[in-house]
């Protein structure tokens, strides 16, 4: 016997609206990283595969944050395809 009982996802009202828990936890997570990436400011050298660069350690973190944030959104979309092609 399966139920086929949908959840409402979690949420709080704050000054008069519904704001969802998973809302207020991406964005307590983007301040901490930009926090993160505004304190460390020194250049670091950096191995590529036949070179060496040197740049302020904001960039990368910045370019590091931004290519895992394109990963997570095609990784989303590729299971949103998957899950819809299987029903």
């Amino acid at each position: 016997m399966s139920q086929n009982t949908q959840h409402e996802p979690s949420s709080l009202t704050v000054k008069g609206r519904e704001v969802r828990l998973r809302t207020i936890a991406v964005g307590v997570i983007a301040v901490l990283a930009v926090w993160f990436i505004a304190v460390n400011t020194a250049s670091v050298t950096i191995t590529l595969w036949v070179s060496d660069v040197t740049m302020p350690l904001w960039v990368v973190l910045t370019v590091t944050i931004l290519v895992g944030m394109l990963i997570g959104v095609f990784l989303a979309r590729r299971r949103a395809t998957r899950k819809a092609t299987r029903r």
